[in-house]
């Protein structure tokens, strides 16, 4: 057998192998540092710190209203995706995709009715995750940064849940964007402006359609991601999830 015929089946056999140590890494050391090597070495759990305090295990003092915001979001992409595969932005077609979502598409209502309630949940978890954080103090030092980011994602699930509104085309849509928009217009100086900007013109139309339905599955979605990212990262930066300075 040549060398080059050995090496290639080397490889093959020692596949798996490689591919698992790629994934989980371990170090040497004490037992303690062992752990952490297995923690930084593993893809899928480096992202969390090696050590948290008990306080912050606590199901009474986050009751995880952060995490089930973010899981939210994740049913919300997903439920979006497909939701996309029936739908229109133009104002010919999209009442009419809602309504065969409604009564043609196999699970069509269920899978509306998901992304819906999820919307609704997210704003109200997302609230309240503000909430529970103000209340312990956890926006205070050294975590002032993060709860800016916090705000700008309670901000913008807002806006997603308000762009989201004129997309099923209906009376109540139409009506609802109507009094949102003119509202925005009442902002000193440049309301006007921002009305323009958001409706694409004067009116509700098919203009301000496709601008919401853009900046619903696209422009504001990333913008999400992208302040997840960095408020996940500034937790672990931060000492992880806070806890009460007395503990």
């Amino acid at each position: 057998m040549s060398e080059t015929a050995y090496s290639l089946k080397e490889s093959i056999r020692h596949l798996p192998r490689n591919i698992k140590e790629s994934i989980i890494r371990r170090g040497g050391g004490t037992a303690e540092q062992e752990r952490a090597a297995a923690v930084f070495g593993n893809m899928f759990l480096h992202v969390h710190p090696v050590r948290v305090h008990l306080n912050s295990l606590r199901a009474g003092y986050t009751f995880g209203l952060g995490l089930i915001s973010f899981y939210l979001f994740l049913i919300l992409i997903a439920s979006g995706l497909l939701l996309m595969f029936y739908y229109t932005p133009s104002t010919e077609l999209a009442y009419r995709n809602m309504k065969d979502l409604e009564y043609v598409v196999s699970f069509g209502v269920v899978l509306r009715n998901v992304h819906r309630w999820s919307a609704h949940a997210m704003v109200a978890f997302a609230f309240l995750h503000m909430c529970r954080v103000f209340y312990t103090g956890s926006y205070k030092a050294p975590r002032e940064f993060n709860w800016v980011i916090g705000v700008c994602l309670l901000l913008v699930t807002l806006f997603l849940s308000f762009t989201g509104y004129l997309l099923p085309w209906d009376q109540l849509a139409f009506w609802a964007i109507t009094v949102g928009s003119n509202i925005a217009a009442y902002m000193p100086g440049i309301g006007e402006k921002v009305r323009f900007l958001l409706l694409g013109g004067n009116e509700v139309g098919q203009m301000a359609l496709l601008r919401f339905y853009v900046l619903h599955v696209a422009v504001l979605p990333l913008v999400a991601v992208v302040l997840l990212g960095v408020h996940f990262w500034r937790i672990r930066k931060d000492g992880g999830l806070s806890r009460p300075l007395n503990d």
